[in-house]
């Protein structure tokens, strides 16, 4: 089968969230398909071997997703390209860069994780105007943040609870914002 995009993934969480977001975005339209791997390294080594896979249709488009962690944003970011180089070919290659983490695009939708977690209305967010939920990729620990909003969260089972009620227009994550606008700056040039 021929995908029109490729996403490669750090870890499968992502791919939770993003099985919930790409049908409101795509709206069936397009096809995709997420490859999770097993962290940071388990990704690099792949992703030339993916692209090559991949590459029987000319226009497939990859898109990998990597979290900042505490790396340098623009530097990660070209290290990542000059992996996805391949001689000879034009890889159709987008790199979204999380910041600093996953979570941050959960705290970025505090409605979302409260409609998650059942709980009371605007328990959670009216808290979103405050200075580290108005702009949470600046949180240097998203996921420990979450955790002392919610005892209950962990990250592999959790983001499945979290990922069907984000809104793809309300998120104050500027990295969640950059990613759909994104895909859909990828999707209008796309024949």
């Amino acid at each position: 089968m021929s995908y029109d995009l490729i996403f490669l993934l750090e870890e499968p969480s992502m791919k939770n969230v993003l099985d919930q977001l790409l049908p409101k975005i795509f709206l069936d339209k397009i096809t995709y398909l997420c490859i999770t791997h097993q962290g940071k390294q388990d990704l690099w080594k792949s992703i030339p071997k993916k692209i090559e896979a991949f590459q029987y249709s000319p226009d497939t488009k990859f898109i990998i997703v990597h979290d900042q962690d505490s790396n340098d944003c623009k530097e990660l970011k070209s290290e990542l390209l000059e992996i996805c180089q391949t001689p000879g070919k034009d890889n159709n290659v987008m790199i979204r860069i999380v910041c600093h983490e996953l979570e941050s695009w959960f705290l970025g939708d505090l409605a979302a994780v409260e409609k998650a977690y059942n709980m009371k209305p605007d328990s959670l967010s009216k808290q979103q105007s405050k200075q580290k939920y108005r702009n949470p990729d600046k949180l240097n620990s998203a996921k420990q943040e979450l955790k002392r909003l919610v005892k209950e969260y962990y990250p592999g089972i959790h983001s499945k609870k979290i990922a069907p009620h984000l809104s793809v227009t309300d998120n104050t994550s500027h990295s969640f914002q950059v990613f759909i606008k994104g895909i859909k700056h990828l999707l209008e040039v796309s024949p």
